[in-house]
C-alpha cells in the first residue's frame, strides 16, 4: 500500500518526446508552406517586374510615336539614307520617326542578334547611328511581333491620318517558367497632316 501512495503523476518520457516530435513536425510543415509562399511572392514579384518593363516599353513607344511625324515602315531591305521620307507599311520590322522636337530620326526596331532564335526591341535617337535594347533578358520577342502603319504618305498621296499598330508576342522566361505574352496598342498622329 505504501508504494501506490509514494508514486507521482506527471509524463513519461516516452510521452515527452512523442509530443515533442508531433510539435517538430507541425513546425517543420508550417515553414515549408511559409518558405513556399514567400518564393512564390518573390517569383510573381519579378515578374510583374518584368511585365511592367513591357507595359513601360509600350507607353514609351505610344507616347513617342503620337507626337512624331513622318513616319516610315523598316523592312530588312531599307538603309537609313531611306528612312528620310514617310512610307506606310504592314508587318514593318521596325518604325522611324521624326521627333516632336526635330532633331535625329527616332527608331525603334524588332532585331536578332543570332540569326533568328532570340528577337528584341531596340531604339534609336540618333538616325540609327547608336542603340539601346529596350527589353530585359527575360522577354525574347516572337517574329511574328511587327508594326503596322497605314497613311504615313503626304496628303496628296493620302488622305487619312497616319496611324500605327504596335504587336509584341513572346514569352517571358522566368527560373525556368515560361509565360507567354501577347500585347497591342494602336496610336494616331497627334499632328494634322490631312
Amino acid at each position: 500500500m505504501k508504494n501506490k501512495d509514494n508514486i507521482k503523476n506527471g509524463y513519461t518520457i516516452i510521452e515527452t518526446m512523442i509530443a515533442v516530435s508531433l510539435f517538430i513536425i507541425v513546425v517543420m510543415t508550417a515553414m515549408g508552406a511559409l518558405l513556399n509562399a514567400n518564393l512564390l511572392r518573390e517569383k510573381s514579384q519579378n515578374m510583374r517586374s518584368i511585365i511592367d518593363n513591357l507595359s513601360f516599353i509600350m507607353d514609351d513607344m505610344s507616347r513617342n510615336l503620337r507626337i512624331g511625324y513622318k513616319y516610315y515602315c523598316v523592312t530588312g531591305s531599307d538603309t537609313l539614307s531611306d528612312i528620310s521620307i514617310a512610307k506606310s507599311g504592314l508587318g514593318c520590322w521596325g518604325i522611324a520617326f521624326k521627333p516632336f522636337a526635330g532633331g535625329d530620326q527616332w527608331v525603334y526596331e524588332i532585331v536578332t542578334p543570332d540569326s533568328g532564335v532570340t528577337y528584341y526591341i531596340r531604339k534609336s535617337t540618333d538616325n540609327g547611328v547608336t542603340w539601346v535594347q529596350l527589353t530585359p533578358e527575360e522577354v525574347t520577342i516572337d517574329p511574328s511581333s511587327s508594326f503596322s502603319i497605314l497613311g504615313a504618305e503626304p496628303p496628296p498621296g493620302d488622305s487619312g491620318q497616319p496611324f500605327v499598330t504596335i504587336k509584341l508576342v513572346g514569352n517571358i522566361t522566368y527560373k525556368d517558367v515560361v509565360s507567354p505574352f501577347s500585347l497591342q496598342t494602336s496610336v494616331s498622329q497627334r499632328i494634322i497632316d490631312i
